[in-house]
């Protein structure tokens, strides 16, 4: 886990305070737009969530896997097929309001081929308040596969585990798609945090979690490729929330996009 010790150290310090409101997101693997594309079943949960912290004027944190270059080797096609996120994205950067870090899925991608020409692809980031430092990693760097072997597990899913799961078969060596292995990366990652008393918000499991104070200080903020539904985290009056987006049904069978909470809110204080 020394991985992660230097991506602590060399992570850029942001400030925050009581007033601050954040959204933090991950692993949207958003794709060219065909049938391989994830991102497409959530892809209108999503504009909206993005579309209410744009409007409530929340920075946005993704924390990588934002793009899904490992089935796809073109930039700029993910990018023609989603133009109305990156015009999203857009706006919270011209607020310097969005902060992008990269995953193992998107470790090569760089923000200005997204037309972000002012916004710096990072692995990690600190948020600095409230007598608190919050570390912000994708999580990737608990798994040897997706970390040191990257290029590796790129390989085998653009060429094998991609076309199988065209036909139902799961990627075994996705710590997203196979149970054993994202509860040993979140084992690694959470007996990091203990030992080093670190505040810890990661994606890349696709498991939301939320401790309560007093418990742990790993925290998960999910996905936006859950079935029907997006996860997010937001820091809010100085407290943890970890929230779900997803369409519901009205009286009239009409269709929105309503938030729910799954946990929180919890005083960040109260932790450690």
């Amino acid at each position: 886990m020394s991985t992660l010790s230097y991506v602590l150290k060399k992570s850029q310090k942001i400030p925050f305070n009581k007033s601050s409101k954040i959204a933090i997101m991950s692993d949207c693997h958003r794709g060219i737009g065909n049938h391989n594309d994830n991102f497409l079943k959530n892809r209108h949960i999503f504009v909206a969530a993005l579309t209410y912290y744009l409007q409530n004027s929340f920075t946005y944190i993704e924390l990588g896997d934002g793009e899904e270059l490992w089935e796809n080797r073109s930039l700029d096609e993910i990018k023609d097929a989603h133009k109305d996120i990156y015009e999203l994205m857009k706006q919270f950067e011209e607020r310097e309001s969005l902060y992008v870090l990269y995953g193992n899925h998107d470790i090569n991608k760089c923000c200005p081929g997204l037309g972000l020409k002012n916004t710096e692809c990072r692995e990690g980031l600190i948020l600095r308040g409230l007598g608190r430092e919050i570390f912000l990693v994708h999580g990737h760097q608990g798994d040897l596969l997706n970390d040191y072997l990257w290029q590796l597990a790129r390989f085998l899913t653009r060429y094998l585990w991609s076309p199988l799961e065209t036909i139902g078969i799961r990627d075994p060596t996705s710590a997203a798609k196979n149970f054993k292995k994202k509860t040993r990366v979140e084992k690694r990652i959470s007996a990091w945090c203990e030992k080093h008393e670190q505040i810890t918000i990661c994606g890349h499991t696709h498991r939301p979690v939320m401790p309560l104070p007093g418990e742990e200080i790993y925290f998960n903020c999910g996905s936006c490729i859950h079935p029907y539904a997006v996860t997010a985290i937001e820091i809010v009056n100085g407290s943890f929330f970890l929230v779900k987006w997803m369409v519901k049904t009205d009286s009239l069978n009409s269709l929105y996009v309503e938030k729910e909470g799954l946990g929180g809110p919890y005083d960040i204080t109260l932790y450690l």
